[in-house]
């Protein structure tokens, strides 16, 4: 009896291995921005397919890094790289979902949706040029609101982020001075405050410290429960971020496959367009079709089935003929 009963149990973990051994792990790594809406799908694509996705939110520059490496079988990056830089490291690179970048505060007695920002006092703010709440630029802007005299903590990203990127870049845009003093891109030299690592790691320093302005993906102001801003767009109206004004953006840009879907959507014209919104991208190497095919699969299956979820989640699906002229792309570097 004894030695039947060693005999199913060894059975049985031989079985309980097989199954781990043929259970598919699809591995990714890179940018904290689109992290909350690829968990969803993912959940979603292991529950019909049994595949796994294995994805690492340590910011778009350290999916950059893993892709050129060839340590991960996809990386992401919500910082479009250049035609010059995939082809120097034989990279192909398509956009996944579009989503807006929020100012997002912890001041006492302001409420979410409250506070009123432009360009200028944000760019002074990060800058380190306005130093407190009750500054005049800031109460101009917001005469309705009490202002603490509280000294503002800026929290900025302390790794390689494509959220910073796109952050940067709006400033670079609307703010001479930024673009001479710092610049732009997914790591820069910042002027003042903290950095936290992802945007898990400003959401959690920015909720916790009074007096604080950060900057986050949507979804994790919404999660954290973070007071966001309102920001005054380039058609000269103070816009909430939400699913219409991320969409207002999208709507905006013009994808071009012949120079791998590279495209910045800040400040983007439109009366109600969120001026901080841009598209996710997925990085792939040139020379693993296979490997590929397995990502392009799964992203397949989200441009067909995750466009609900996405929008519960306050990302912007892709509109169809953007994902028509993606799989056109797959196809012409033969992975489709």
């Amino acid at each position: 009896m004894k030695t039947l009963l060693k005999l199913l149990i060894a059975v049985a973990l031989m079985m309980s291995f097989s199954h781990v051994e043929a259970a598919e792990t699809l591995n990714g790594a890179g940018a904290s921005f689109p992290y909350p809406v690829y968990s969803a799908w993912a959940f979603d694509y292991n529950k019909i397919t049994g595949i796994q996705l294995n994805y690492q939110s340590i910011g778009s520059g350290g999916g950059i890094k893993q892709i050129t490496s060839r340590t991960v079988q996809f990386g992401a990056s919500d910082a479009p790289l250049t035609p010059e830089q995939l082809n120097k490291d034989g990279l192909l690179q398509f956009p996944a979902v579009m989503g807006g970048v929020v100012p997002v505060v912890t001041i006492p007695s302001v409420k979410e949706g409250q506070l009123r920002l432009d360009p200028d006092a944000l760019c002074k703010i990060y800058l380190g040029d306005i130093k407190f709440w009750d500054d005049a630029k800031i109460k101009a802007l917001n005469p309705q609101l009490s202002l603490p005299h509280g000294e503002i903590m800026v929290v900025h990203r302390s790794d390689g982020s494509g959220t910073t990127a796109i952050f940067t870049t709006y400033l670079g845009e609307v703010c001479p001075d930024w673009k001479n003093k710092v610049g732009a891109g997914t790591s820069v030299k910042w002027p003042v405050g903290i950095g936290g690592k992802g945007n898990e790691g400003v959401a959690n320093y920015t909720k916790r410290t009074p007096n604080s302005i950060g900057y986050v993906e949507f979804a994790y102001a919404e999660q954290n429960r973070l007071a966001y801003a309102l920001l005054k767009n380039s058609s000269g109206n103070f816009v909430k971020p939400s699913f219409d004004t991320f969409e207002d953006a999208a709507e905006t840009g013009t994808f071009d496959p012949k120079k791998h879907f590279n495209l910045w959507l800040v400040n983007a014209p439109g009366k109600n367009a969120w001026p901080i919104a841009g598209a996710t991208f997925i990085l792939l190497a040139r020379e693993k079709p296979d490997a590929n095919r397995k990502v392009v699969k799964f992203y397949e299956w989200a441009f067909n089935n995750g466009d609900k979820k996405a929008k519960e989640l306050v990302y912007v699906p892709l509109p169809k003929s953007l994902k028509d002229k993606i799989r056109a792309y797959w196809k012409a570097n033969g992975i489709l």
